[in-house]
């Protein structure tokens, strides 16, 4: 009997010949056209955003193993592990028999996703930076999966409600935010990163924006001279204030003086999902006490 993992290597092998009108086909985030023969019934996401977006697009039932930290939606929790961002399990991946890994490119090894390539399972590497990004990654996977009507529509429905809150807040006082990432090094987010693209949302502006790294180091000096009117982090989550009461030992600061330190729910506005319409509404809710009390 041929062996599954066989069956995927002789499948890549015969695609040439296949009519590409019988080919489920797309570019990944990293330009790499990905075909699949007929959708994918066996799928291994390799972080906890790619999870998520895979049940968004309806294709939750057809995962048979995540990394770690795949905790949403709650039946997330009881897939299979197969490693973490640092580095997976090829050998329980291949156990696994998938015929479609999900990978993200700012968390997963490409030489270990590469060796699966080589081995015949196909790989879909997900980068989504902009909220049409992650409507139109549903979407995809929606495709891949077998389920494109749904996705779409959920894909609609996403940036219908972000478009939304964009007009409510379009003619909003702008406020000036820093949005801490880390604390030691202390990090930040520059305009390209995602929750930059959610603070300019709700109004604000984020006092880093022009910075050239996605996620910068920056000094406590560096920030003092921003003055920001609004200091916004998630902390280590589990509604840790650590982070912030630090920036209560410099009471010159605008965002202090105003009592304007707020922490946010992290997998709200940290994953590049579909929760980030909450995590954006959450965010403009506290932007709006923050012009209250300037």
């Amino acid at each position: 009997m041929i062996s599954r993992k066989l069956t995927l290597a002789l499948i890549i092998l015969i695609l040439p010949v296949i009519s590409r009108a019988e080919l489920l086909c797309s570019d990944d985030a990293l330009e790499r056209e990905v075909c699949l023969a007929e959708p994918a019934g066996r799928i291994v996401s390799l972080s906890p955003g790619a999870t998520e977006l895979v049940y968004s697009a309806g294709a939750g039932d057809q995962l048979v193993g995540a990394s770690a930290w795949s905790d949403y939606p709650p039946e997330a929790r009881e897939l299979p592990r197969v490693g973490d961002s640092n580095r997976v399990d090829l050998e329980a991946i291949l156990a696994l028999e998938p015929d479609l890994v999900i990978g993200w490119t700012d968390g997963n090894s490409r030489t270990q996703l590469d060796r699966l390539a080589e081995l015949g399972i196909p790989v879909f590497w997900l980068a989504p930076r902009t909220f049409e990004d992650i409507a139109a990654t549903v979407a995809t996977l929606g495709e891949l999966t077998g389920h494109d009507a749904l996705a779409q529509q959920r894909a609609r429905e996403f940036l219908g409600s972000m478009e939304a809150i964009g007009s409510e807040y379009r003619q909003a006082e702008p406020v000036r935010v820093f949005y801490q990432v880390w604390d030691q090094p202390l990090m930040t987010i520059n305009g390209d990163e995602l929750i930059s693209k959610a603070i300019e949302l709700c109004g604000g502006t984020n006092v880093f924006a022009e910075l050239p790294r996605l996620v910068p180091r920056l000094s406590v000096e560096t920030l003092l001279t921003k003055n920001p009117e609004v200091i916004v982090t998630a902390g280590r989550g589990e509604a840790d204030q650590g982070w912030l009461q630090r920036w209560r030992d410099y009471p010159s600061l605008t965002a202090v003086a105003s009592d304007n330190l707020f922490l946010v729910s992290p997998d709200l506005l940290q994953r590049a999902t579909f929760r980030m319409l909450d995590g954006t509404r959450e965010l403009c809710d506290l932007l709006e006490q923050a012009r209250a009390r300037l």
